[in-house]
């Protein structure tokens, strides 16, 4: 399962899983989680309008993928609905049974990361990849690209955090 949305981070997370762990046989699941519409004050139009943004996304990302890898039978789409991210997708690959998540990461500025720092003693750090990585059942795997200068990527696991994958 690869969880897509519109960011440059989550179609390179794509790429890579594209490139380096799908293979012929597998199912490929695309998981995009859309922010749930608010009941007040939105008119009909506006809901049907994000909702098929939505689909449109997952779909042109659905053909990419089946154009890079025209071997894998079938690309299944998913798109729910959800304030809390993390235990959304995380519930997710649970129900569909998944082996493997991946999950595109932005690198964060220093002081984005400063926050974090100071507030962890409070709140979880780390976002939605970091849960998602510390509570799915199966592999998740969050992937980020070094740099366009030097290529390569930063893979981040349960057990490895910015594991420098130069392929």
């Amino acid at each position: 399962m690869i969880v897509v949305d519109s960011s440059f981070e989550a179609k390179g997370a794509l790429q890579w899983a594209l490139s380096h762990t799908v293979q012929s046989q597998d199912l490929l699941i695309l998981l995009h989680v859309a922010k749930p519409s608010n009941k007040l004050g939105t008119s009909e139009e506006s809901i049907k309008g994000r909702a098929s943004r939505a689909y449109e996304l997952v779909n042109s990302l659905k053909n990419m993928c089946q154009l890079k890898r025209p071997e894998v039978d079938t690309t299944e789409i998913a798109v729910v609905e959800g304030k809390e991210k993390g235990p959304l997708i995380v519930d997710e690959a649970k129900k569909q049974g998944v082996a493997l998540l991946v999950l595109g990461q932005k690198k964060r500025s220093m002081t984005w990361r400063l926050i974090m720092m100071w507030a962890s003693n409070r709140v979880t750090a780390g976002g939605v990849v970091e849960y998602c990585i510390q509570n799915a059942n199966c592999m998740a795997i969050a992937v980020r690209r070094k740099s366009k200068k030097h290529g390569g990527y930063l893979i981040t696991t349960k057990r490895h955090k910015d594991f420098w994958l130069l392929a």
